[in-house]
């Protein structure tokens, strides 16, 4: 079996118009041959991903979820326009080719990439994979050090100075998730009201040196050479990136990174292979990030806290989709155990914290 990330039949109320989407991309694309065929890539939780093949090329189209969407999220234009300025000085970034948001064409903005073949890696590693602990210590080296890479590009230069708004990052990112949550929750979500108190009362000041940030960092979005499974050759799903706060990127990163010290609990929700012998501890990555990129960070419970907290937030809005009866996908039904975990991780830090 290989182990390149391979795509599945599309899910039930996820298709795509055939004849539309060839049309379009024939005109607008020099070279493609053949009659197309259409898969997905079955994981995430956002926006969707589907293989486009042809005889001579492979091809990748972005496009928002079907159902209700959060107002400011899912838009393809900024997605798209990141890439096509992160391409000539990020070799991670996969090269865009088209954005259209013409509704006649797919009822929504989308675009079209290039596709990186490689091996993601997800819960588990892959049938036939193994990584022995020195080569899980250097490959979770390998991503800390692209993740620095990523934060060091001088994002004025690349015509991105106007892509976010860096002065008071902190402050609108604490006050605008916890609107978020507020807006999103359940009657079966918790409350969040210690949570979000303590990160109100103790949030730092803005990181001095703003950045480009991906928000979404981590082991399944990122492409690794089948030949060398060690090195990474790419890095996928840019829709939450803009410009900000660094530290408040690698929190969001390590909310995800689920050591195989932690809770039971935690381990049920873990989505990356973030737990096998000689990864990094969040500890780990955090000193080798301020090693390599100069910065000092006193204490770090802020910045892991709000990772544990967005990343509810984000689930616990699919989930509410799923709540309201805009999406059959059962997937979505088990987010709010995710939610009511990581409510209880991000409490046990608090009351332990130095902050």
């Amino acid at each position: 079996m290989t182990m390149i990330d391979s795509p599945v039949e599309i899910r039930d109320g996820e298709a795509l118009d055939t004849d539309t989407i060839q049309g379009f991309l024939m005109d607008t694309i020099p070279g493609l041959a053949g009659q197309m065929s259409i898969k997905q890539f079955p994981s995430g939780f956002s926006n969707l991903t589907y293989l486009i093949g042809f005889d001579n090329r492979e091809l990748v189209l972005r496009r928002p979820p079907f159902g209700k969407k959060p107002k400011s999220g899912h838009d393809m234009s900024r997605e798209y326009r990141i890439l096509s300025a992160l391409k000539p000085v990020y070799k991670y970034c996969p090269e865009p080719l088209v954005f259209a948001e013409d509704p006649a064409i797919l009822g929504c903005p989308f675009y079209v990439m290039e596709r990186i073949p490689g091996i993601i890696l997800r819960k588990d590693l892959p049938q036939g994979m193994h990584l022995p602990p020195e080569a899980a210590q250097t490959l979770s080296e390998h991503l800390i050090d692209v993740f620095c890479e990523l934060h060091a590009i001088d994002y004025k230069k690349i015509g991105l100075g106007d892509f976010g708004k860096p002065i008071g990052y902190v402050n609108r990112q604490v006050d605008g998730w916890i609107k978020r949550y507020r807006d999103a929750r359940t009657d079966d979500a918790p409350d969040f009201e210690p949570v979000m108190a303590w990160l109100t009362e103790k949030m730092p000041p803005d990181a001095g040196k703003p950045a480009i940030i991906h928000n979404d960092f981590k082991f399944d979005n990122v492409v690794l050479n089948p030949e060398n499974p060690l090195e990474i050759i790419g890095v996928l799903d840019w829709e939450m990136a803009t410009i900000g706060d660094p530290l408040m990127d690698l929190g969001n990163s390590l909310a995800y990174w689920i050591e195989a010290t932690d809770s039971d609990e935690m381990q049920a929700i873990r989505i990356i292979a973030s737990n096998i012998e000689g990864m990094l501890t969040r500890k780990a990555q955090i000193s080798r990030y301020c090693e390599n990129t100069g910065t000092k960070v006193d204490n770090f419970d802020f910045y892991y806290c709000f990772g544990l907290f967005r990343l509810a937030v984000i689930a616990q809005q699919i989930y509410y989709r799923f709540f309201h009866g805009q999406t059959s996908d059962n997937r979505f039904g088990m987010l709010i155990f995710a939610v009511v975990v990581l409510n209880q991780t991000a409490e046990k830090l608090i009351n332990a914290s130095d902050l």
